[in-house]
């Protein structure tokens, strides 16, 4: 279970489905910093999901990603399209999608690349156990 590194997009694919979850998808650099300045003020913890709509392994991980955005409501989860935001998601030095970073205050606590299931739920579970303490 890898990612996806470098593919143009086509544009008759869709976008990624987080339906029925909380997801936040952020769409431009003003949007990031609005989320992270919410998170940070309810002390949240940011767990931010690097993808694109024609990553196979993308689209995989996106209803499971979206289920844990309910079952773990006092984080805060995002997702950027690498392909909406490139300047932002070069910025974070991406070079695989998808890759999910971890953020506590604005910084970065833990990262995983690929959509490795059992690994994000585990990374995702010992990030909720830490804002609930």
């Amino acid at each position: 279970m890898g990612g996806c590194a470098g593919k143009v997009r086509r544009d008759d694919e869709e976008k990624l489905d987080f339906k029925g979850g909380n997801v936040h998808i952020i769409t431009s650099n003003e949007g990031w910093d609005q989320k992270i300045a919410e998170a940070n003020r309810d002390g949240k913890t940011v767990v931010a999901n690097f993808s694109a709509s024609w990553c196979g392994p993308c689209r995989v991980i996106a209803p499971v990603y979206a289920e844990m955005s309910k079952t773990y409501p006092q984080l805060m989860f995002l997702t950027i399209d690498v392909d909406d935001v490139m300047d932002f998601s070069s910025s974070w030095d991406i070079r695989a999608t998808p890759t999910f970073f971890f953020l506590k205050n604005g910084q970065q606590i833990d990262k995983l690349v690929g959509a490795n299931k059992p690994e994000l739920e585990k990374k995702v579970l010992a990030a909720a156990d830490a804002s609930t303490s």
